[in-house]
């Protein structure tokens, strides 16, 4: 937890674009979420913009309006944001949500077990899913200088 911490503070970021003949197929999750029940399997043939976060992360704060923003724009194209909380403390997150507004799926896992599934190295983390259920992108941080190489990679799913 505590490097997450540090990767997190640090906002650093890195991103990979990973081959479009994607490398592997993603982890499928079910967890609690706001509006009843998260089900990524029920999400197939939709990109999915799955976002790892936590109420103590501040580039976490930093990436929801535009989670916002890409929601809105990409949405009726096919794409879904889903942020999954890792707070094991469910107060925390919901405290996080009245002061940022989210206007995509949120879930929580509070033991973790989703984030083990994606190896999870630091906070955010985000993984581009395509319509095919596999894994073609991913970016640990979040950065406003990175945002138009992550738009980018979104625009390409759509467009596959």
């Amino acid at each position: 937890m505590r490097l997450l911490k540090i990767i997190c503070l640090a906002g650093a970021l890195l991103f990979s674009q990973l081959s479009l003949a994607a490398v592997t197929q993603a982890p499928l999750i079910k967890l609690p979420a706001l509006q009843g029940e998260f089900d990524l399997a029920k999400l197939q043939g939709k990109v999915v913009y799955l976002d790892f976060w936590a109420s103590w992360c501040i580039p976490c704060r930093q990436s929801f309006p535009w989670m916002n923003e890409m929601q809105a724009r990409y949405q009726d194209k096919g794409l879904e944001v889903v942020a999954v909380n890792l707070d094991k403390n469910r107060a925390l997150a919901d405290e996080f949500l009245q002061k940022l507004e989210a206007h995509f799926t949120i879930a929580f896992d509070a033991d973790g077990e989703s984030a083990k599934a994606y190896n999870l190295r630091g906070m955010p983390s985000s993984y581009l899913i395509g319509r095919d259920g596999k894994l073609y992108a991913s970016h640990i941080g979040f950065r406003e200088k990175d945002k138009a190489k992550m738009e980018q990679a979104i625009q390409q799913l759509l467009n596959q």
